[in-house]
């Protein structure tokens, strides 16, 4: 699970441009996410073969009496909990401000690693000017450029040395990961599951800060838990909640194989949960859906579950291949059924084809229905091969491969899942030279 690098500091000392900088600094960038709120960047890079996961945060701007002061505060102090490292920003054009002082205070406080970073260093009387950040009283400080990147590297060697190693579970178990709002019911189903019998449950070195590995052996089925515990124990308010949410399910989803989205059913499918699950779909993680609260709701006559299911599948559309289980964690109703649910994802998602099976298959279903022409030329898919992926991942190679539009690739991700179950899990293409 990737460690957390916090960037924090008041507005316009360069955060985002140096956010955006280390994001385009190596091509192998797992995700870039909106965060929901106040737009909030998170997004995963490496530098010097060590992974890590970039928090952008809002600038800090005191007690003001902007509506957002407080949210903004919040979320800092949350960004900060979590992270292993935080790079404390500021401005040597505008020298020490009282925000960079309430901020170094609570950066203090914190006692975590921070590295002072001082931008916009491009000449040397701006080196020289950056010495008075001392003041701030930081061990480590480094003075660089985010516009032209001078200092980057030795920030980055830096930040690199203090993080922790990522420990890797050796077992090759299916491994899942809980997510959802919170309230949902995520930490009782959890708790249903692992403290049913304690005899069950080998703890596993955990990577991150409260967060727990857990392996579940009962009723011949195995899989590693991820639980993304410590989301119920805060009280902040729920927009708070909804960030430090995100956070989470983004280091654990790094971790997982399928992701278990919980929704309440009193609230249906809402804003978060459908970036959780585009985020999982992005990662290419198999994904399955539980309605938790189904015995809460009223008037099944009328909202029936199947009117329930039709409205989360037109919301999470196009890609609604995807299970959804109506369980109650308060009785203990179908929480089996879910785990059941989840491993027939893992295996969809861990489907082989092999190489003659899936030519044959892809000649037949081009000839029925052969790609739209580019400007008069015939556009053919000779071949096709499975990469080796933990995904359904799937090489054609084409003589015209650029000009495949979207709508064949539907049609071909279409005829796939009829011919082989998918279900929960997404399937990607990509186009070659033949």
């Amino acid at each position: 699970m990737s460690n957390i690098v916090a960037i924090v500091g008041r507005p316009n000392v360069g955060k985002s441009t140096f956010f955006n900088r280390m994001l385009g600094m190596r091509k192998a960038i797992v995700d870039d996410v909106s965060g929901v709120t106040r737009d909030r960047q998170y997004g995963s890079t490496y530098w010097n073969g060590q992974q890590f996961m970039v928090v952008d945060t809002g600038g800090f701007i005191g007690d003001s009496d902007d509506e957002f002061a407080a949210a903004i505060r919040d979320q800092i102090q949350i960004a900060i909990g979590e992270a292993q490292v935080v790079i404390f920003m500021v401005d040597v054009a505008t020298g020490v401000t009282d925000l960079d002082e309430q901020v170094a205070e609570m950066l203090h406080r914190a006692k975590k690693d921070i590295l002072l970073v001082v931008n916009k260093v491009d000449n040397a009387a701006r080196h020289l000017d950056s010495h008075e950040f001392w003041s701030l009283g930081f061990d480590k400080m480094f003075p660089i450029s985010s516009n032209s990147g001078s200092g980057t590297g030795d920030l980055l060697d830096e930040v690199v040395r203090l993080l922790p190693q990522n420990e890797l579970i050796e077992e090759d178990l299916p491994k899942f990961v809980i997510v959802g709002r919170p309230n949902a019911g995520k930490s009782s189903f959890t708790n249903a599951l692992l403290e049913t019998d304690r005899s069950i449950v080998t703890d596993i070195a955990g990577t991150t800060r409260d967060s727990v590995h857990a392996k579940y052996s009962k009723f011949d089925k195995e899989f590693v838990l991820i639980d993304t515990a410590g989301l119920r124990k805060k009280k902040n308010v729920s927009e708070d909640l909804e960030f430090y949410s995100v956070m989470r399910a983004i280091r654990s989803l790094e971790d997982a194989d399928v992701c278990i989205i919980m929704l309440d059913a009193t609230k249906g499918i809402e804003g978060q949960d459908l970036n959780i699950f585009r985020l999982a779909i992005k990662n290419n993680k198999g994904v399955v859906l539980l309605v938790n609260k189904w015995d809460l709701v009223e008037n099944k006559e009328t909202n029936t579950a199947k009117d329930f299911e039709d409205k989360i599948r037109e919301r999470i559309a196009p890609f609604d291949d995807v299970p959804i289980v109506f369980i109650s964690v308060l009785e203990k109703q179908r929480i089996y059924k879910a785990i059941e649910v989840a491993l027939d994802v893992f295996e969809n998602r861990s489907t082989r084809i092999s190489t003659s099976k899936l030519n044959e298959f892809v000649q037949e279903i081009v000839s029925a229905h052969p790609p739209p022409p580019h400007r008069g030329h015939f556009i053919s898919i000779k071949y096709a091969t499975q990469i080796h992926t933990p995904y359904p991942a799937f090489a054609l190679f084409s003589n015209y491969p650029k000009h495949i539009k979207e709508p064949y690739k539907n049609y071909l991700e279409n005829r796939f899942r009829e011919q082989w179950n998918f279900t929960g899990s997404p399937v990607v293409f990509f186009f070659r030279q033949k």
